[in-house]
């Protein structure tokens, strides 16, 4: 069960309208590997967890997830906001505008909508966990990248604050994939094969 705070995690305060930058952020909203792909990732990764503490790390970090959506979207809506004709042909988001016009829809930069096939979901301890490592440092990546193309202050200092949030997962999950290689035995463990160690338990 969740209880909801109906504020943002971090506030979003922008003032300019641009419909460039939007088409970019929107990509860690509904991108290969946004907002999205995390939350639904970790939400169902965790019902195959066998150690409450992982489970605990997969809700938690989710849950922060569908925060940073919120954030997310929060940008995409006050960069388009009252966006004029001009403002829309001018800044290449009429595609966009024909189909959403502007409502936010999960769809990556290059245009493409949110597919399940960005998530991962094995069932397996250590699959799901490095998985999740490599997830939240493509999304780390991703922010880098933002931050590189665009110098409105009013949009990096929440990007840099989603940034910092990518690498404090990450530094979760590494937390996570300790705790379960110390409890993986021979039988479930990858570096060991039960059927060649005639001694395993």
């Amino acid at each position: 069960m969740w209880q909801y705070e109906k504020k943002l995690q971090y506030p979003v305060h922008i003032h300019q309208t641009n419909p460039k930058i939007a088409q970019l952020i929107i990509s860690q909203y509904g991108g290969p590997d946004g907002e999205l792909g995390a939350s639904m990732r970790y939400l169902s990764q965790r019902y195959a967890m066998p150690y409450d503490e992982l489970k605990a790390i997969l809700t938690d970090v989710a849950t922060e997830e569908l925060a940073h959506m919120e954030m997310v979207s929060a940008m995409v809506q006050q960069l388009t906001r009252d966006l004029t004709y001009e403002q829309i042909v001018a800044g290449g988001f009429a595609p966009y505008f024909v189909d959403h016009t502007a409502g936010v829809y999960p769809v990556a930069a290059a245009g493409l909508p949110w597919r399940a096939e960005y998530i991962g979901v094995k069932g397996d301890v250590l699959a799901d966990l490095n998985e999740d490592l490599a997830a939240e440092q493509k999304a780390r990546v991703t922010y880098d990248n933002l931050l590189r193309l665009i110098d409105d202050p009013d949009v990096r200092d929440p990007l840099q604050f989603l940034r910092q949030r990518e690498i404090v997962h990450y530094q979760r999950f590494g937390e996570g994939l300790r705790l379960a290689t110390d409890r993986l035995n021979c039988k479930n463990f990858y570096a060991f094969n039960p059927s060649f160690d005639k001694g395993c338990k």
